[in-house]
């Protein structure tokens, strides 16, 4: 098969595409960045707690809807998948990883999320390459070349814990 042919089967996504947060259908803005691994989402009042022996993380979303206009704001509740360390100017930082669906196109895909304070950031969602990788072709060109359309019938990629 030709590579043209391989990329006539993939879709194609836009540096900045819409994405809803599922189960919520909170429609968002995403920044697709190939320079980041994990992705992220914007998340206030961040607290670890344990549940049952396991570690959760509680944590408030404070997103505004596009579709509707309307801000969800609710705290929610997830097991922690794994802490994340970065390094940058300001030193180490660590910060919590939860397992989260997210519509791109007309799939759905469980997706590897660290959560932190975006609220300075220009997009509350940004996809890494873990979740790159899974989506098809980035053409770091354009801009919103997929709505996000995922009924609860909606082909589901599952997360795998290899990476």
């Amino acid at each position: 098969m030709s590579s043209s042919a391989v990329q006539a089967e993939e879709k194609v996504f836009g540096w900045v595409e819409k994405a809803t947060l599922k189960p919520w259908g909170i429609e968002v803005k995403a920044k697709l960045d190939s320079g980041a691994l994990t992705s992220s989402l914007d998340a206030r009042d961040i607290e670890l707690f344990e549940e049952d022996g396991e570690e959760w993380v509680r944590f408030r979303l404070k997103l505004e809807n596009h579709a509707s206009g309307e801000t969800f704001s609710d705290t929610l509740e997830r097991p922690l998948y794994r802490e994340l360390a970065v390094r940058g100017a300001g030193g180490r930082d660590e910060r919590p990883v939860v397992l989260l669906k997210v519509c791109m196109g007309n799939t759905i895909y469980e997706e590897q999320f660290s959560l932190r304070d975006r609220e300075e950031m220009n997009y509350p969602l940004l996809l890494g390459r873990r979740t790159l990788s899974h989506l098809g072709l980035l053409d770091v060109r354009r801009t919103f070349m997929q709505t996000p359309d995922c009924e609860d019938d909606a082909p589901l990629v599952a997360h795998e814990s290899k990476d």
